[in-house]
């Protein structure tokens, strides 16, 4: 099934994601000191994420990685009827980024829905990536976090409330 057409990007989205830092550095865990520069990049960049989000007063995830900056994870949130959904949230770096874009997991929804691969792997195939293959290397996690996770969430989540498959905790 294709992925929901509300994940093409709205006025919203766009307006965020375009204050969001664009980063300069091509570079993946495997390129030593240019993988330092573009964490430190890509650390600027979330930081600037979670701003704008506070300042609009949508502060829906925190995030963090291990050590070496390969692995993420933390918390996402969604309110639907005024009922806050929270789950975790994962992804790994892969080898080939920034040329490929992180596969963002939520483990506790894997077959809940259509719109998710396995493992909890979110769908972004359809709008996303080709978004981020015609951006590389300047977009980075936040952005993968802004057009990726963030409308997934708003797509995906009512439904899954609405036909039962989740729950408040």
């Amino acid at each position: 099934p294709p992925c929901p057409r509300s994940l093409l990007m709205d006025a919203t989205t766009k307006a965020t994601v375009e204050r969001i830092p664009l980063l300069r550095t091509r570079a993946g865990p495997r390129d030593g000191e240019k993988w330092t520069e573009r964490l430190k990049e890509e650390l600027l960049a979330l930081l600037q994420f979670v701003e704008i989000n506070k300042q609009a007063g949508n502060d829906w995830f925190r995030i963090e990685s291990n050590e070496k900056g390969t692995r993420w994870f933390g918390k996402c949130w969604h309110y639907h009827n005024s009922v806050k959904y929270e789950f975790d949230v994962q992804f790994d770096i892969p080898v080939t980024y920034p040329t490929n874009a992180p596969e963002i997991e939520l483990p506790e929804l894997d077959g809940k829905t259509a719109k998710m691969y396995r493992g909890g792997k979110i769908c972004l195939t359809v709008h996303f990536h080709p978004l981020w293959a015609r951006n590389v290397p300047h977009f980075g996690i936040a952005h993968a976090l802004a057009l990726g996770l963030g409308p997934w969430l708003v797509a995906e989540i009512p439904h899954l409330v609405d036909s039962g498959a989740i729950a408040p905790k």
